[in-house]
C-alpha cells in the first residue's frame, strides 16, 4: 500500500486546490451542500490526476529508469509490477468518473477534456516547445473551471467569472515555465536526454517568459481586486489589499527557482518552504476575512 500510495503523488493533490476557488470566491463556503460538493470534486480530480501521472509513468518507464531521479518511481524502480499499475489506472479512471457523473454532466465535461489534454501532454504535446507548458496551463484553467460546473446543480445562480480563467491561466503558465528552467539548470549538458523538449529551451528564453508571466500575473489578479464588477459583486474594494500576498508568493517562488535551487516540482516548494506557505495561509485569511465577514 506505501508503494502504491507512492506512485499516486499526493503531494500533486495540491494542485486541485483551485477545485475550490468557485465556492470561495462565490462567498457559498459556509454552505454545507456546496462545500461538499467542492470536497467531491477535488477528490475526482485527485483520482484522475493521480491516474494521469501512472499512466505517464507507464509511458515512460524505460526512460525513467535512465534518469537520476525517476529511476526510483514505483514503475520504474520495478517495485509495482506494470500490470498493477494497469490494473490502478482502471481503478483511479471509473472512481473518477462515477464521481464526476454524479457531480453533474457539465462537470464530467471538464473532467473528460482535462483527461484528453493530459493524455495529449503525455503521448505528444510535452514533446513541443512551448506547447508543452501551455497545455500545463490550460489543465489549471480546467480545473477553475471545473469549481464553478460543480456548484451550477445546486446553485444555478453560480457565474465563471472570466478574470478567474485569465488569473488561472497566467498563474499555471507561471508555474510550468519555473519548473521548466530548473529542470534545465538541474540537468546541465544532459537536459535533451533527461526531457526532450528542454533541447528546445535555453536560459535566457525562460528566463525572459518568466518575467513577462510573473508581471501578467500579478498585474491580472491587481486588476480583478479593483475591477468595478469585482467591487459590485463584493460591495469592497478590500480585496486590493492582498495583492501583497500575490506578490510576495510570486517573487518567493522565483527566488526560490533562481537563487535558493529548490526541487523541480511546484507542489513541494509549497509544502516544503515555510515563507511561501505562511504567505499562502495569510492570502487565504484575509480573503476569508474580507468575503465573509461583511
Amino acid at each position: 500500500m506505501k508503494t502504491v500510495l507512492e506512485t499516486l503523488r499526493p503531494r500533486q493533490w495540491t494542485k486541485n486546490l483551485l477545485l475550490f476557488a468557485g465556492v470561495l470566491f462565490s462567498r457559498q463556503l459556509g454552505n454545507p451542500a456546496l462545500a461538499l460538493r467542492a470536497g467531491v470534486g477535488f477528490a475526482a480530480f485527485c483520482l484522475l490526476s493521480s491516474a494521469v501521472y501512472l499512466v505517464n509513468d507507464l509511458k515512460d518507464v524505460e526512460a525513467d529508469r535512465r534518469h537520476a531521479t525517476k529511476r526510483g518511481r514505483p514503475v520504474a524502480s520495478g517495485r509495482l509490477p506494470t500490470a498493477t499499475a494497469r490494473v490502478i489506472v482502471a481503478v483511479l479512471l471509473t472512481g473518477a468518473g462515477a464521481i464526476a457523473w454524479w457531480l453533474g454532466l457539465d462537470f464530467l465535461g471538464v473532467a473528460a477534456g482535462y483527461l484528453a489534454l493530459n493524455l495529449a501532454y503525455t503521448f505528444a504535446l510535452k514533446n513541443h516547445v512551448l506547447l508543452d507548458v501551455f497545455a500545463i496551463a490550460i489543465g489549471f484553467v480546467l480545473r477553475a473551471i471545473a469549481g464553478v460546473e460543480l456548484l451550477k446543480p445546486v446553485s444555478p445562480q453560480t457565474e465563471l467569472s472570466p478574470w478567474l480563467l485569465v488569473c488561472s491561466f497566467f498563474g499555471a503558465l507561471f508555474l510550468a515555465l519555473a519548473k521548466r528552467r530548473r529542470e534545465l539548470a538541474n540537468a546541465g549538458a544532459d537536459a535533451a536526454h533527461q526531457r526532450a523538449v528542454l533541447g528546445h529551451y535555453d536560459g535566457g528564453l525562460l528566463d525572459g517568459l518568466l518575467m513577462v508571466t510573473a508581471a501578467a500575473s500579478l498585474m491580472a489578479y491587481a486588476l480583478y481586486t479593483i475591477w468595478p464588477g469585482t467591487v459590485a459583486k463584493f460591495g469592497t474594494e478590500a480585496l486590493l489589499y492582498t495583492v501583497p500576498f500575490v506578490a510576495y508568493g510570486i517573487f518567493r517562488y522565483l527566488y526560490l527557482v533562481r537563487a535558493a535551487e529548490q526541487a523541480e516540482d511546484p507542489s513541494s516548494m509549497l509544502l516544503a518552504d515555510r515563507p511561501l506557505a505562511a504567505c499562502v495561509l495569510l492570502y487565504l485569511i484575509a480573503v476569508l476575512a474580507i468575503l465573509y465577514t461583511r
